[in-house]
């Protein structure tokens, strides 16, 4: 069984150990791995991920750790970014990578601090736990949680980390833990249980590395809250990360508040005008499309002859869309009541728009499958008005003037 130096000082970023172990490359993993019979490295476990650094021994050699895992026997393997691992019996000096483990002590400790202020104020439980790379994430057991709620949370969480309360590491036996007042009492067939103790405000059984203190967390920031299946998760970020995000938040409202010649904090008012202005262009440019399109249709409509009772419309634009002949067609046929549209455009992808003036004889969805089974395409619609689209415009010009020779035109 490897000796699990952090969890006794999570501040031990250099220890010396044996190799008990190799693990080869395999299809699960690609990097061959090493068991030492003591570690400093921490696998991901517990929704703290793992740490990184180096193993120095064996003819000078200095091994990148890139991965730590705990295999199901229990075993800690550390995976290595090399070309061959340490024999079994090689002597080792490991080289926690700092800043990484001072990040996750950071995050892990002020995801505790968190969901005991959660646990205080409103008895919402926190039921898991994840830390990403850029942000962290507790979901907490809750059918409703209001922003006031996440605020004074945030607000909480801040003043013990600000009255830098001390964090004890302890070890009891099962039976001690129940008397003992744990957030929470975790299910595992282990005789001890490690023991975080914030003192006078939490107290859970974790695995994890964590700060002597709670000043060192520095900060929590809580981020975005989203819905979930199980409840509420509060996204949030401690320590420098909270001084990054921070930066880079400011730095992104700033820009975007140059552009708007504005305040920061006036962004929200100025884009909200923008979004209305932006609504009241659309529908000006909307209306003048539909007067457009109409004044087009009076044209061509005056244009065509009046063959067997009836007009045929029949055209190809190279610059319009399907939601542009639509219109079209649909003024078309709706300014007289003898009007037969057989439109194509071919803007994009290629699209065929037969439409006729209410109750003209003819069925417009079986006329467009016919037409467009010719082309290789696919469409349909009702007896007055039918849309489908063509894999390419060649031929399309030929196949509608085909179906117009077809009604009589």
């Amino acid at each position: 069984m490897t000796d699990r130096l952090y969890y006794h000082d999570s501040f031990l970023h250099e220890f010396e150990g044996e190799v008990v172990d190799v693990v080869p490359a395999s299809a699960i993993n690609a990097r061959h791995g090493v068991v030492l019979d003591r570690t400093a490295f921490y696998p991901t476990s517990g929704g703290q991920v793992f740490d990184t650094g180096w193993l120095e021994g064996g003819h000078g050699a200095r091994l990148r750790v890139a991965q730590v895992e705990e295999v199901e026997d229990g075993r800690i393997v550390h995976y290595l970014e090399a070309e061959k691992a340490p024999e079994k019996g090689t002597r080792v000096r490991g080289l926690v990578d700092e800043q990484r483990r001072r990040d996750h002590m950071q995050q892990h400790s002020g995801q505790h601090v968190l969901s005991a202020a959660f646990i205080r104020l409103f008895e919402m439980p926190t039921v898991s736990f994840h830390m990403g790379d850029d942000a962290c994430s507790i979901d907490l057991d809750t059918p409703l949680l209001k922003l006031a709620q996440v605020e004074q949370a945030e607000a909480l969480a801040n003043q013990v980390i600000q009255e830098n309360r001390p964090v004890a590491i302890k070890f009891v036996r099962q039976d001690e833990a129940q008397s003992l007042g744990l957030r929470k009492v975790p299910v595992v067939d282990k005789a001890e249980l490690r023991l975080i103790d914030i003192a006078n405000f939490d107290l859970t059984a974790c695995g994890g590395t964590h700060v002597q203190g709670t000043g060192q967390i520095g900060s929590i920031l809580l981020r975005k809250v989203e819905r979930v299946r199980q409840g509420w998760r509060v996204e949030f970020v401690c320590g420098m990360r909270a001084v990054r995000t921070a930066r880079k938040d400011y730095a992104t409202l700033s820009e975007a508040a140059g552009l708007f010649s504005t305040h920061i904090w006036e962004l929200p008012q100025q884009i909200r005008k923008s979004l209305d202005d932006v609504k009241a262009a659309r529908k000006s440019g909307e209306h003048l499309v539909e007067q457009l399109s109409e004044f087009e249709a009076t044209k061509i409509l005056g244009e065509t002859t009046t063959i067997a009772g009836r007009k045929i419309v029949t055209r190809v634009y190279a610059d319009r869309d399907t939601t542009a002949i639509k219109l079209l067609a649909q003024k078309l046929t709706r300014l007289e009541s003898n009007v037969i549209a057989l439109l194509g455009g071919i803007q994009g992808a290629p699209a065929v728009v037969f439409a006729q003036s209410p109750g003209a004889g003819f069925d417009m969805g079986t006329l467009l499958k016919e037409t467009l089974g010719k082309l290789g395409g696919r469409g349909g619609g009702s007896k007055d008005f039918a849309q489908g689209g063509v894999p390419k415009a060649e031929g399309l010009e030929t196949a509608l003037a085909s179906a117009a020779q077809g009604l009589g035109g």
